[in-house]
């Protein structure tokens, strides 16, 4: 049997300097060095990961659409955050998107095993363009929001939770 986690819990973090974007997929090499920081606030998480785009093919003699899987896309994530004074993962954030520099970020979910030496807990890292940080409004009784649209540049390396034994 498998266990649920929540989404309360998990941490976004950002670099504090662009990246290269690489040729090829994203390894764990290249987020090593990275020097990241925390976007606090963080009030919903949005969806994010590879999709396939569709090729259609309109084929006269058979009479029908051939499909066929084309390149990948690992989407737009929208977030949002509650506005936090002074928050240097903020000021990031809304730096970066004055830019067209690449940026890594890494999701960290709360799910590290209890048990083990060393335990830590799932991630996901990504490379990605920061295209807007607006803020946003509400009703009278809602916090006042930065809305934030993550451009996903990569594919998404994903690591699992482990004990460190």
């Amino acid at each position: 049997m498998s266990n649920l986690y929540p989404v309360a819990g998990a941490k976004i973090w950002m670099s504090t300097a662009p990246v290269p974007l690489p040729t090829d997929d994203v390894t764990a090499s290249t987020f090593s060095g990275v020097t990241y920081v925390e976007i606090d606030g963080w009030e919903t998480m949005g969806a994010y990961g590879d999709s396939a785009e569709l090729i259609t093919t309109q084929l006269i003699n058979r009479g029908r659409d051939i499909k066929q899987k084309g390149t990948r896309n690992a989407g737009s994530m929208e977030n949002n955050f509650a506005i936090v004074d002074a928050d240097p993962g903020q000021t990031q954030l809304i730096a970066a998107e004055a830019t067209r520099d690449n940026y890594a970020f890494k999701i960290e979910y709360d799910d590290a095993p209890a048990s083990g030496s060393a335990p830590t807990p799932s991630r996901d890292e990504f490379i990605g363009l920061v295209m807007g940080a607006p803020k946003q409004g509400g009703g009278a009784n809602t916090v006042r929001m930065i809305s934030s649209t993550i451009e996903i540049n990569s594919n998404l390396l994903f690591t699992a939770a482990a004990t460190g034994d």
